[in-house]
């Protein structure tokens, strides 16, 4: 199945759901765990009915949830596909099933507090030291490369964030995180950093690389490709 490009996202107009990296998130409130039980077993027969189901963390006061197609169709312009981590159709279809049955047990969603977070490493030599992290990360080789057309480092079970391989570093910094959240929280969370005594040192097409005191880089994300114009 064909990987969704941003603009088809913003297209589907998913209200509660937000893209984050490569997934679809959502976040509904919950009054305690046994509600957010009963939403999960409901959205559970949804993704039994069309054999696709959601990523799912819960406590007590919210249920988090994730879409995305593990091999989804990625197409170069040359025609060549590459197998990756994506949404696709099924994914807006099946987040659409799950907003319905949101409202069916009366619970709100909040989509500007979503998050997902990932790692970034600075080199030149990504594909010799790649082997290394996705053993050290998830000690299985077979994450190197999987869902990605890079050698990106990815846990098939999702229990530590994502590594990609960024350029050499042209500075001392080789590590550093990216936060990714929903648009409408980006501004927000920059003033947050700022305010706290970070430096915003570059700033443009969803990405904000900003700087602690000691000049360590974060950077916040948001995907406006999927941001609807209307």
């Amino acid at each position: 199945m064909d990987m969704m490009r941003g603009t088809e996202i913003a297209a589907a107009r998913l209200t509660d759901w937000r893209k984050l990296a490569q997934g679809l998130h959502a976040r509904y409130l919950v009054d305690d765990f046994a509600a957010g039980v009963r939403f999960l077993a409901a959205v559970g027969e949804a993704g039994d009915a069309v054999r696709h189901h959601p990523r799912v963390r819960m406590w007590a006061g919210h249920v988090d949830l994730e879409l995305v197609t593990e091999d989804a169709i990625y197409r170069e312009e040359d025609g060549t596909e590459h197998v990756v981590e994506w949404p696709t159709q099924q994914d807006v279809d099946l987040a659409r099933r799950i907003t319905e049955i949101a409202a069916e047990h009366a619970l709100a969603p909040d989509p500007a507090a979503v998050s997902e977070l990932e790692l970034g490493l600075d080199t030149a030599h990504a594909e010799r030291i790649a082997p290394v992290w996705a053993a050290l990360l998830t000690g299985d080789a077979e994450s190197q490369g999987r869902g990605t057309p890079s050698d990106e480092v990815r846990d098939a079970t999702a229990r530590v964030p994502n590594l990609w391989f960024g350029d050499e570093p042209k500075g001392g910094q080789r590590f550093h995180v990216e936060v990714y959240v929903a648009p409408e929280a980006a501004e927000q969370r920059i003033a947050a950093a700022v305010a706290a005594g970070g430096e915003v040192v570059q700033d443009g097409d969803g990405l904000t690389v900003i700087v602690d005191q000691d000049g360590n880089r974060g950077v916040l994300c948001h995907d406006v490709s999927t941001v609807s114009e209307d």
